[in-house]
């Protein structure tokens, strides 16, 4: 649901003339308060607050009690116990807030929290934008309130995570979000300055496991699972729900498998190592692409231990659900892989809608053509281009439309959301 933005009951008049910046809440109570960069009274004048009670299907491992919102599940974190790397030790829970619709575009939200955080806990507020044009659930990625959105979106959603251990939780009372705009650069030179490919790198990828298990979103694993996660929450997708999404290709066995990003590791959880050093949340003196543990296993990075002071025993910079892994892919033993991180790039987008068993990628555009991958549920993919090819009766009914998705892969627009009843990129 996409509800409108109003101004909350309090704080509307100090919101109007200050911004928070912010946002990893750590020690005592509240966000550092500085000099607004908007633009104006109208933007401020939409600012909203998170509705903390509204814990719905899209959160993961919170609860909301009378003094405010908290971890609920800090004995079961989603980040013990992976399959070729220990999980860090820490409790994680997140609320994803409805979107919001503004009246006119914003660069950036700053946020106000007042939470009580206990030493060794931490609340981080990040905030995404909608990119209505490319697709139904396409967004830009997860940045922390306060920084710059990718691209400049009238359609913003706020994420509040809250990190403790298996003792201790922080408990936030109230987060409070303001809308910007930069008053250096217009919203023509943000949008331009983002478009890109998406971005592809050799990454070495492990099989998770853990059937029976909750991942970062709240998903509980199943046999055989499709999906994949990465080292940072800048690029989780709630339970779901594919805006985040990747495409791993194996040159071992031939076969690419596309899959949403639904949990978070291996070895580290604030490695966005797709992201160049300027807005990497962590390492960013080391190149684009390149994860950190990766670097610490084969160079000895960071004494060769992780962000937890661990000793890395593997180069992985990506974890695979079983059904990717062994269905997908074909595999059977870690491997490298290149991987696209698939929000990255521009273009329109689809969403993957099956009955449950994952799609069939197939080498050409048509059924007649050899299967060489998977894409699993709720994946967004890119549409490079469209053909007709054999008819197929899927699940948005009946359709010889065929989507190029990559590389001579290939998938039915029967079973892809689009949002558009037509081909939804020109012909091949």
């Amino acid at each position: 649901m996409v509800t409108q933005a109003r101004t909350p009951r309090r704080r509307a008049a100090l919101l109007a003339a200050t911004t928070c910046a912010l946002l990893v809440v750590s020690g005592t109570a509240v966000a550092a308060v500085a000099p607004s960069t908007g633009s104006g009274q109208d933007l401020a004048a939409q600012a909203w607050s998170v509705d903390l009670d509204a814990v719905g299907p899209d959160d993961a491992g919170v609860r909301h009690a009378d003094e405010g919102l908290r971890i609920a599940v800090p004995d079961a974190p989603a980040d013990a116990g992976r399959a070729g790397a220990d999980r860090p030790r820490e409790a994680a829970g997140q609320l994803v807030a409805d979107p919001v619709e503004l009246g006119s575009p914003a660069t950036g939200v700053a946020a106000e929290v007042d939470a009580a955080t206990p030493d060794g806990t931490s609340v981080l507020v990040d905030v995404r934008g909608r990119l209505a044009e490319e697709g139904p659930d396409s967004w830009t990625e997860w940045v922390p309130a306060g920084e710059r959105l990718p691209v400049a979106s009238a359609t913003l959603q706020a994420r509040v995570t809250l990190v403790g251990d298996s003792d201790v939780t922080p408990t936030v009372r109230e987060v409070t979000l303001t809308p910007e705009v930069e008053r250096s650069r217009s919203l023509q030179e943000v949008e331009v300055q983002a478009k890109a490919d998406g971005r592809s790198y050799k990454v070495f990828a492990t099989r998770e496991g853990l059937v029976g298990g909750t991942t970062a979103n709240g998903h509980v694993i199943k046999k055989r699972d499709h999906f994949v996660a990465l080292p940072s929450r800048r690029g989780l997708a709630a339970k779901n729900s594919g805006s985040y999404s990747v495409r791993v290709c194996a040159e071992r066995t031939g076969r690419c498998a596309y899959a949403p990003v639904w949990d978070v590791g291996p070895w580290n959880t604030k490695d966005d190592h797709w992201n160049g050093s300027k807005k990497r949340e962590s390492w960013d003196d080391l190149p684009r692409g390149l994860p950190q543990a990766q670097a610490a296993y084969e160079d000895g990075y960071n004494k060769g231990k992780d962000g937890f002071g661990r000793k890395v025993a593997n180069p992985a910079g990506i974890d695979l659900g079983d059904g990717t892994f062994w269905d997908g892919l074909g595999l059977k033993d870690n491997a490298w892989t290149t991987v696209t991180y698939l929000w990255t790039g521009n273009g329109p987008k689809g969403v993957v809608r099956t009955s449950g068993r994952p799609l069939t990628v197939r080498s050409g555009p048509g059924t007649n053509h050899s299967a060489v991958g998977q894409a699993g549920r709720f994946t967004n993919v890119v549409i490079e281009c469209t053909a007709k090819g054999s008819r197929v009766d899927g699940y948005y009914g009946v359709s010889n439309v065929w989507n190029r998705i990559g590389p001579g892969n290939w998938i039915s627009d029967a079973y892809v959301n689009t949002g558009s009843s037509g081909p939804a990129a020109k012909a091949c």
